[in-house]
Order: structure tokens, then sequence, then C-alpha cells
């Protein structure tokens, strides 16, 4: 039942993908409505896989009251059904369905490779079982999700800076926002996501330091999260004390969700220890 839902769910994502992608070509009107809807489906069949997965995850007593984000499967769902769940608030919201096709492949992504994922789950190591663990990772994985729309907005600023620049601009060149409007939504993301990850990689440090005497161990998880903090830091002093703008500052932060990319393509499990 959970893998059922969560396959129900994947096949509204991409059903809302594919029309997000006849939006750009087209000025139905219909389209976006009809990709915020679909999207909103699969949002819903995604929280009852969820919820299955909880149930699961719980059957062990040791696990009782902790989300299940100790396992590959657990991560990919989740990022998932956070990243539909932003992207429909902002169509919601903001009207910018045309964003859909830059920003609904992420959902794709992670619910197919949460389809790919073992569901099963083992008790908690004692290490695991403290309130830190509803906290910490859930806050990674909210700030993963922001920059996962920010790299959408980017790629759509890229597309419309090539489309201005192109001699013969298509019709998608008129219908995609602005760029200063596109780079503001850009920047802003990434500084609405950043504090998030800064938070989360401070709880995981207090954590780590109750449980081990020390904040950091060096595992490949650890690296990757404070190279992501990091490599987006640079991205906003970047901005903020030389100017760095457009391109620039999209091709920047492109690298860093590339660290991101390559630390959920790295994992193929979570062991049941920090």
């Amino acid at each position: 039942m959970l893998k059922g839902l969560l396959l129900v769910a994947f096949g509204f994502y991409a059903a809302a993908f594919a029309l997000a992608l006849a939006y750009l070509g087209s000025r139905d009107e219909r389209l976006p409505r009809w990709m915020w809807v679909l999207l909103g489906l699969g949002a819903f069949f995604h929280l009852g896989s969820f919820c299955s997965l909880v149930r699961e995850f719980w059957t062990w007593q040791e696990n009782r009251y902790f989300f299940p984000v100790v396992t590959a499967h657990g991560v990919f769902s989740w990022l998932a059904f956070t990243n539909a769940l932003v992207f429909l608030v902002v169509e919601g919201v903001g009207r910018l369905g045309i964003l859909g096709a830059f920003v609904l492949p992420w959902t794709l992504l992670a619910a197919g490779a949460a389809l790919l994922t073992d569901p099963g789950a083992a008790a908690l190591s004692p290490d695991l079982r403290s309130y830190w663990l509803n906290i910490h990772p859930m806050l990674l994985m909210l700030a993963y999700t922001g920059f996962a729309n920010a790299f959408g907005v980017g790629a759509a600023l890229l597309t419309q800076e090539r489309q201005i620049k192109s001699r013969k601009p298509s019709e998608l060149c008129y219908r995609l926002p602005a760029l200063e409007e596109l780079d503001r939504l850009h920047l802003r993301t990434i500084l609405f996501s950043w504090p998030i990850l800064t938070a989360g990689l401070a709880m995981g440090a207090v954590w780590s330091n109750d449980v081990f005497g020390h904040p950091f161990k060096g595992t490949a998880k650890e690296v990757f999260a404070y190279l992501t903090w990091g490599a987006y830091g640079a991205v906003l002093l970047a901005h903020r004390f030389r100017g760095v703008r457009g391109r620039r500052s999209v091709h920047w932060a492109m690298a860093a969700f590339a660290v991101i990319v390559l630390s959920m393509a790295g994992v193929s499990h979570f062991p049941a220890s920090r």
C-alpha cells in the first residue's frame, strides 16, 4: 500500500510536469490551473504514503514518535513531498505556473528515487532516539527543498537571458518573468533557505556533542552538509559585498546545489547512527 500510494502520487506529479512543459509553449491559462490540481492530488496521495511509512516505522517500539528519516526512502519521499508542497503554495499565491517546468523535475526525481529504495527500517539505535531526530534532519531537508526551488528559478533566469540575447526570441521570452524579478526571487529563496540550513547544522552539532562528546564526526553526510552551507554562504557574501548578481550568481548557486545532488546520489542507505 505504501509504495502503491507513492506510485499514484508519482503519476500525478508526472502529469503535472507534462502540463508545465506544455504551458511553456502555450498561452492556455487552463494548463497551470490543471497543473496545480494534479500537483495537489499528487501531494495528497503522497501524504497518505508517508503516513503509511510512519505507521510501519512505528511498529518498532523504539521508533515511536520519531519521523522515518533515517532511511534513503524516507529522505527521498519527504524531499519530494516538501518540494511539491512548496511549489503548490508558490503557485497558489504567486501564480508563477510558468516556473513549474523548472521546479517540478526535482519532485519527480526525488519521488522516483523513493520508489526505487526499500522503505523497510529497523529499530533506531540508542544514539538516534532523541528529540533532535524530529528537528535536525527535517530542517536540513526543508533547506534543501528551498535550494531546489532556487535551482529551478535560476534555470528560468538563464533561459530568459538566452532568449533576450537571441536575435529571434521565442514566445517563451515574453511569458517568463523579467530578469530582475527572477534574480530577486532566486536570491530571496537562497536567503530564506540558508538560515534554515544553518539552524539545522547547529542543532546537529549540539546533538553530536551530547551523544559523542564532539560536534563533528567527519562522516560523508556531515562533510557534504557543511560544504553546502559554505557554498551557499559564499553566494550570499558575493552578492552582498561584490555585487554578484544574475547569471554569475546562478552559476555559483548551481555549483552549490550540485553538492546536494552528489550527497543524495552517493547515499544508498542511511545507517542507524549519525
